[in-house]
């Protein structure tokens, strides 16, 4: 082999190591690149949990400062309140670790029943829930959507009953109220914790019509404002008016009945 040729093969390899680095390389970077991207879209559909779509959007368009402040906006919601009754007392009652895995799975079945009729959980506080229809997407069939709703955690929450009472441990009974009205929704929070949410009067009615049924030993109520916008097919009965903290008229209520459609 003549001292030309061995030159060219040599270059010939050297080359061919360059391009294998080069090729190595750049299956590395897209490599990187896809990791990248899938990791962006499953945030983005973490945040679609907690936000409409076109503010997660704006918060990656704009920096979350930004897109916080422009989704807020007015809205008719609807808000629907649910706590445990006799919560207090059994959570004296019982170990910390089986406290926990009772409400555990009475979250679970809650958020379950919630979702499945179009709703959106905004918080857990103690044993109480906040979830809202109309709130994250339009829908026209909030107030309907919101009561079915209740009507399924009442039915998975005596279903949990029988089967915690099957070890031993007692029953779970709740309290669901429901309103609809105006407010604002949006992201709003501290620099260090953000969350979508919805501020105003309505949430508060929804709480205190809650607190309502225990005077009136019922599981679900209904404002007026909720009555004129639901389903035909709901069978409501009148409670008596009823002054509330926060609220200078009396609250007219309507209990859900359970074979309601």
């Amino acid at each position: 082999m003549t001292p030309t040729i061995v030159v060219l093969v040599a270059l010939a390899v050297v080359l061919a190591a360059a391009l294998y680095r080069q090729w190595r390389s750049s299956a590395s970077l897209r490599a990187q690149l896809e990791a990248a991207a899938l990791d962006l879209q499953q945030l983005q559909q973490t945040c679609a949990r907690l936000a409409p779509a076109g503010v997660v959007q704006r918060l990656i368009a704009d920096g979350v400062s930004a897109g916080a402040e422009a989704s807020a906006e007015r809205k008719v919601v609807t808000a629907l309140f649910a706590d445990l009754v006799g919560y207090t007392a059994m959570s004296e009652r019982l170990e910390p670790a089986v406290l926990a895995r009772i409400l555990n799975g009475y979250f679970q079945r809650m958020s379950d029943a919630i979702h499945e009729h179009r709703g959106h959980i905004s918080t857990f506080f103690g044993d109480g829930i906040l979830a809202y229809f109309g709130a994250l997407q339009p829908n026209p069939w909030q107030c309907s959507d919101a009561v079915r709703a209740a009507l399924a955690m009442q039915a998975a929450i005596r279903e949990y009953s029988t089967e915690l009472a099957k070890e031993g441990l007692p029953p779970l009974s709740l309290g669901i109220g429901i309103h609809r009205g105006p407010g604002v929704a949006g992201l709003v929070g501290s620099r260090e914790r953000m969350e979508y949410a919805f501020v105003g009067r309505t949430v508060n009615l929804a709480a205190r019509v809650q607190s309502l049924t225990r005077v009136h030993q019922v599981d679900i109520l209904v404002t007026e404002a909720m009555r004129e916008e639901l389903d035909s097919r709901f069978v409501l009965t009148a409670m008596p008016a009823e002054i509330v903290k926060g609220i200078a008229e009396p609250v007219v209520t309507y209990a859900v009945q359970e074979n309601a459609s």
